[in-house]
């Protein structure tokens, strides 16, 4: 049985009613799931569900902070490959595409995050902060000139787009095509369309990908003819054991970054918005202090609003979390929504506190060997926009209601209603 929605209970609500494989699940209030996550940690052993309809694939959920952190740091019983999301990417995608580092395991995942990591050296991360700064106080101003009654499409969305953009060297007379392909890419994370019941996963929108893997490609033979001071000069001119880094690998990770990269941080924003304008007491203690409180304050938003809201594993080797016993080929997800709000962990978990400390999210995953390499970068853009926001505007307050999407993947703002006034 679903949840049923609120007001329409006539019993307590029970772990039984709750069904994580239903995707009418999914379309419940976000308070209606968060209050079914809390009553499946009150479990002694991860429940167990069915999916109703495809391959009626079965998962366990792990929903404490303790079983999510170990799952994610154990690789040798937990498995990335072959998908993180669901459905698992086909085998046909990975050939075109190229197979995605979030997707990889063991030396093929560590030796391309070696690869990256090298590639984001000092010097580049200098100039991105920087360009951060320059970029918030631009976007800032564009949107208080045109007055935007949606907040989404201006500066939550283009700050991460353009900061991307500009570490990568892409060109600004590519930047609005791939804009348009990041939104056809990751239109459809959602479990249904306005006005259709159908169900929206993560793997749809392959021709947009395919679009953007074009324009990485042509890049890419530019910058090893020319190369620059960006990251795709650095990353053609990398190699993995010797081996150059092919076409596809390159076009995974380039839609990686521009999807992930932008999705994430643009919705951690809304939510942030969201957050401090209708909890004045944490905006002005902020305001009060803000290189003191705003490191807290990042935390605490990523915490409560957990911008990715599940992923998957496959278990590799028979292993026991949580009190059950999984075997070779079983699947756990990962709910990084509820491991955020456990009890057990942290104080009043429902509560938006900037000043909480300590504050062991896990929205940037739970550690191990997929930690978001992005998370620095994220934090940056995070306090930069929230910087220009809070000394420039007179108030957040007329931040409306922000319209979620209806999703199993991420915690996605379609819109977000705002008026400015400029102090």
């Amino acid at each position: 049985m679903t949840v049923p929605r609120q007001g329409s209970r006539d019993r307590a609500l029970r772990p039984e009613d709750v069904d994580l494989a239903d995707p009418a699940f999914w379309t419940l209030p976000r308070p209606t799931r968060l209050e079914a996550f809390a009553l499946l940690r009150q479990l002694d052993t991860p429940a167990r569900f069915t999916a109703r309809t495809g391959s009626g694939e079965a998962f366990y959920a792990l929903v404490k902070h303790a079983d999510v952190k170990a799952a994610s740091r154990q690789p040798q019983h937990f498995a990335s490959a072959p998908g993180v999301t669901t459905p698992e990417p086909a085998g046909w995608a990975k050939a075109v595409f190229g197979n995605s580092m979030v997707n990889m395991d063991g030396e093929e995942h560590a030796a391309l995050r070696r690869i990256i990591s090298r590639a984001f050296t000092p010097r580049l991360l200098a100039g991105a902060e920087e360009n951060i700064r320059g970029l918030a106080r631009r976007l800032v101003d564009e949107a208080i000139a045109e007055r935007t009654d949606d907040f989404m499409p201006s500066a939550p969305s283009r700050l991460p787009l353009e900061v991307i953009c500009d570490l990568m060297g892409i060109p600004e007379h590519h930047r609005p095509r791939i804009s348009q392909q990041i939104d056809h890419a990751s239109a459809y994370v959602g479990v249904r369309r306005r006005g259709r019941a159908r169900l929206r996963v993560p793997g749809r929108g392959l021709r947009s990908l395919a679009r953007m893997h074009l324009v990485m490609a042509q890049l890419a033979r530019e910058r090893r003819r020319n190369p620059a001071d960006d990251l795709i000069s650095a990353l053609v001119r990398a190699d993995v054991d010797g081996q150059a880094l092919t076409s596809r690998q390159l076009g995974s990770f380039f839609s990686l970054l521009l999807v992930a990269g932008v999705e994430t941080t643009r919705n951690a924003i809304a939510h942030g918005m969201y957050l401090l304008s209708h909890h004045p007491e944490q905006r002005a203690l902020l305001e009060s202090d803000f290189d003191r409180y705003i490191d807290g304050a990042i935390d605490e938003i990523v915490r409560h609003s957990t911008p990715i809201i599940q992923f998957r594993r496959t278990v590799r080797e028979s292993c026991s979390l949580g009190g059950r016993s999984y075997g070779p080929g079983e699947k756990v997800v990962l709910f990084y929504a509820s491991a955020n709000r456990d009890e057990s962990v942290f104080t009043d978990p429902d509560a938006f506190d900037i000043t909480r400390s300590p504050n062991p999210h896990l929205g940037y995953g739970g550690g191990g060997p997929h930690h978001c390499l992005g998370a620095h970068l994220a934090r940056l853009e995070m306090k930069a926009l929230f910087q220009e926001l809070l000394t420039r505007l007179n108030t957040l307050g007329t931040v409306g209601d922000p319209q979620l999407v209806d999703s199993n993947f991420d915690n996605r703002v379609r819109s977000l209603p705002f008026s400015f006034d400029r102090s």
